[in-house]
């Protein structure tokens, strides 16, 4: 499901861990003042924060909501006076203005219909230094009605004076069985699709979801593969083309390296154990196996450090014309 989907705990795919922590809460009347979820974009974050909220906001009181009361309505349609979404003027930050005006003003407001009063503050990374300290005073001071829910890609983030006073709580990756079951029952997705989708999304199901749709990526697929397939007999003008090509497409090299990553692990995977079954790209069956035999375990490891190389020399922001050219030669040559 979507991230923001509003539904219950048990209805989330994956984090049962985390799941049963709130569940137990919720049963034993011990919910925290503050939270911060944090996993990548796509993991489900939103969805368990409105999840959980639901559910201390629903009127029948158990560890799920029940869906049809008055209360699980508003949620459902965006609309419950309990239940506050903090907004930001600026994109890139939330700044002290908001904290103040979103929180602080109201937070000693008693809740309209509920018993507890939340606030759901999304990428939560982005608050300054200034409008952490305005949240401080709220969060070691809150009533004892309110719950304020941080979501962030980076909780490193914060101050240590908010984290130490907050249940810090990190999703983890599905399994890729999971999220290619969910893909081929859910969506549709053909079998094949649904294993590399899986695969290259490294667990966030959010992803996975929109690698299935993406027709930008479903192009960067075959171009990557045709380089692939072709590497060793290319000369190096027309390796510098395809570089070329990649730059003037603005293609994400970051997602270029991900499927290189896939390829070369699954030729050394079937290399060592035979087991076509482990494959990702199992249709491909014959050309893993092919280029298997003819290069060494030496050179199959040269050419997946030469990726993770090729990583480090981008986010230290090498040329990518350079960096891609030297990595496209250890392909060519391992």
């Amino acid at each position: 499901m979507a991230e923001g989907t509003i539904t219950g705990l048990n209805d989330i795919l994956g984090n049962d861990m985390l799941k049963e922590h709130f569940k137990k809460a919720i049963e034993s009347h011990r919910i925290s003042h503050a939270y911060v979820l944090t996993g990548e974009a796509g993991m489900g974050r939103k969805s368990i924060a409105n999840a959980f909220a639901m559910t201390l906001l629903c009127e029948k009181g158990g560890k799920e909501p029940c869906m049809t009361c008055h209360s699980c309505r508003q949620v459902l349609a965006g609309s419950h006076p309990d239940l506050i979404y903090v907004k930001h003027k600026k994109p890139d930050s939330i700044g002290v203005d908001d904290v103040r005006e979103q929180i602080n003003d109201s937070i000693l407001i008693r809740p309209y219909s509920s018993y507890y009063k939340i606030y759901v503050v999304d990428e939560a990374e982005k608050l300054t230094v200034q409008a952490q300290n305005a949240l401080l005073k709220t969060i070691e001071e809150p009533p004892s009605y309110a719950v304020l829910i941080l979501i962030t890609t980076n909780q490193e983030a914060f101050l240590p004076t908010i984290l130490s006073r907050c249940v810090q709580l990190k999703l983890k990756p599905l399994k890729d069985s999971t999220v290619k079951s969910y893909l081929t029952e859910h969506l549709n997705v053909p079998d094949k699709e649904a294993e590399i989708c899986a695969a290259f999304a490294r667990g966030n199901l959010g992803k996975a979801i929109h690698l299935s749709t993406s027709e930008e990526f479903k192009e960067l697929y075959q171009r990557v593969m045709v380089l692939l397939k072709n590497v060793e007999t290319m000369d190096i003008s027309m390796l510098l083309d395809c570089i070329r090509e990649l730059k003037e497409q603005s293609t994400d090299i970051g997602e270029v390296l991900d499927l290189m990553q896939l390829w070369y692990r699954d030729v050394l995977m079937f290399k060592v154990t035979k087991d076509m079954n482990l494959l990702i790209f199992k249709d491909m069956y014959s050309l893993v196996n092919a280029m298997g035999q003819k290069i060494g375990y030496d050179g199959l490891e040269h050419i997946l450090s030469a990726i993770d190389t090729a990583r480090i020399r981008l986010a230290a922001n090498v040329n990518m014309e350079l960096v891609m050219e030297l990595l496209l030669l250890t392909m060519k040559n391992p």
